[in-house]
């Protein structure tokens, strides 16, 4: 069955050794590329790997140095893979993909992070909330420069995967770029049993308004998210909040069970368009709408990708729920798992996805983004401006205007409450020793939890607290001084109280503490409590995003 598997957090596939005449068989019918000038072999497939079988014995028997002839033949697998210019397809050996599949099943171990090949760099889409990676400070657009001091510059996402996955307590060492930081940023990371729950909690926020977020479509996703939102009505629930941002994707079934559990039967969800007929297909609803009264806001924004694009896209194309928040990522392709010789992977991207209207959800990799027209969320996010001209426009299945051009483009567009360019340019000044300010936030939330029993959440870090902070930073004397400090003190508050919250009360605390910085949240909120239809809620984010675009 195709699916399409998140990229693997933390690790380099390791090379695996297999019978030559295999592998130049999976070579050949898989790219076929060696044409020798001057003569027409396009007819014959055995004499191209006769050639390449020619090739790999006079390197190994003439060479000047010594050569593994199994390494070559590995490299004739990666550079044809290479070629394909497709981050998302990789050859895996069977130790690889048994250590992938535990992953897909719901844990691991590793350090957290969701990462991509974007421009040339291994770039994080997402820290898992709650893992080490996260905890450390690094962030969803950081790029690797080096890991275990190898430099990452070459590195394509599968190498970087193994050597961030490990044993559940030993160490990995990774240099960061972050933008608007000159200098790569040291990070050591101790490694752990990486849980991948679906669902962390869920939650009445206001009367008759529920909050479910869904941070990965695993194999338990459709399960978890039924539960929670039958949990959350027998609590009165009246609408519903999904939220999806963060949320890097995961297994196209699952993703097409998520969305099957609030569409009518029988209803596209997504469809697949390969190059080949059998890559080709549209995926629909099974079963009736089990929530079909509640109205439902989705959460998105630029890290929502993969899986959680496909969910959005179709409750937006089908009117079933309003898209709030910012243009989602736009990875929408297929990765198909093909068995090979000796229990080999081959993971090839086979199609792309696309919303029950025709929207395609991949977005050109090679679009170029100029990363410095961008602003700091409050939480240290970069958060770039939605560019909507241009993009070529669809009617959802009612008759709404929607936006194509590659990832999901909200109903309503809503940013993130983000800092002043001085108060950025602050805290750029402490991303340059965010190691230690990390490790130095997690000490002092855990001593601050143990000083502090009966705090709740909603409370606030008072100024002496943050001073006392900035007393346990002594080497930052001479390079962040306290006058800098206190102008990211916005920041540095917000990243105290969630830390202090997540070590007091979990997940659910942590976000229960950093509700009154999302707009985003406020908003769908706002929208649900005046809407008590689905149909009153599109009318809504109708008006709001008119009023957006006249300016008023």
């Amino acid at each position: 069955m195709d699916r399409s598997n998140r990229e693997p957090e933390g690790g380099i596939v390791r090379r695996g050794v297999f019978a030559p005449v295999a592998v130049v068989a999976f070579a050949v019918m898989a790219g076929g590329w060696l044409l020798q000038e001057g003569v027409d072999r396009a007819s014959n497939i055995y004499v191209r790997i006769r050639v390449l079988q020619e090739v790999v014995d006079h390197v190994e028997s003439s060479f000047v140095d010594d050569v593994d002839a199994a390494g070559l033949y590995n490299s004739a697998i990666d550079g044809l893979i290479r070629d394909l210019d497709d981050p998302h397809s990789s050859f895996l050996p069977a130790d690889e993909y048994e250590n992938l599949s535990i992953r897909i099943e719901g844990e691991y171990g590793g350090v957290g992070l969701e990462v991509v090949d974007r421009g040339g760099w291994v770039t994080v889409v997402s820290a898992m909330s709650g893992t080490p990676g996260q905890r450390a400070g690094i962030r969803a657009g950081d790029q690797f420069f080096e890991i275990e001091g190898i430099p990452a510059d070459t590195m394509v996402t599968e190498e970087a995967v193994e050597l961030l996955r490990g044993p559940p307590g030993t160490e990995v060492t990774v240099k960061m770029l972050r933008p608007g930081v000159e200098e790569p940023i040291e990070f050591t990371i101790e490694r752990a049993t990486i849980l991948l729950r679906a669902v962390p909690f869920a939650l009445m926020l206001e009367p008759g308004i529920g909050y479910v977020p869904l941070q990965t479509v695993s194999e338990t996703s459709s399960r978890e998210v039924r539960a929670a939102v039958d949990s959350l009505r027998g609590e009165g629930l009246e609408g519903l909040i999904l939220d999806l941002r963060g949320n890097p994707g995961g297994l196209l079934d699952e993703g097409i069970a998520v969305s099957d559990l609030f569409l009518e039967a029988e209803l596209p969800i997504v469809e697949t368009r390969g190059r080949a007929a059998r890559q080709s297909q549209t995926y629909s609803s099974s079963s009736p709408d089990r929530y079909r009264d509640v109205p439902i806001v989705v959460l998105v924004d630029g890290t929502s990708a993969s899986a959680s694009e496909i969910i959005a896209g179709a409750l937006q194309d089908h009117d079933r729920a309003v898209v709030v928040g910012e243009t989602t990522y736009g990875k929408g392709s297929v990765q198909s798992l093909f068995r090979l010789t000796g229990g080999d992977v081959l993971r090839l991207t086979t199609a792309r996805w696309y919303t029950p209207v025709g929207r395609l959800i991949d977005r050109d990799r090679d679009a170029v983004v100029d990363v410095t027209e961008h602003e700091l969320a409050i939480s240290g996010q970069v958060v770039r401006p939605t560019v909507l001209d241009g993009r070529p426009e669809y009617e959802s299945l009612g008759g709404r205007t929607l936006l194509g051009g590659g990832g999901i483009t909200p109903d309503l567009y809503v940013a993130p409450e983000t800092l002043s360019p001085e108060e950025a340019e602050a805290v750029y000044r402490v991303f340059r020793r965010a190691g230690g300010f990390t490790a130095a936030l997690f000490n002092y939330a855990v001593a601050f939890v143990q000083d502090h029993p009966n705090a709740q959440p909603g409370f606030a870090v008072r100024d002496s607290e943050l001073e006392d902070f900035y007393e346990t930073l002594p080497e930052w004397r001479g390079e962040v001084d306290r006058d800098e400090f206190m102008t990211a003190q916005r920041w540095v508050r917000y990243l105290m109280e969630r830390e202090i919250a997540l070590q007091a009360w979990g997940d659910a605390g942590q976000f229960q503490q950093s509700r009154r910085h999302d707009t985003q949240l406020a908003t769908a909120i706002e929208l649900l409590q005046a809407a008590p239809s689905t149909a009153d809620l599109i009318a809504r984010v109708a008006a709001a995003a008119n009023e957006q675009d006249s300016g008023s």
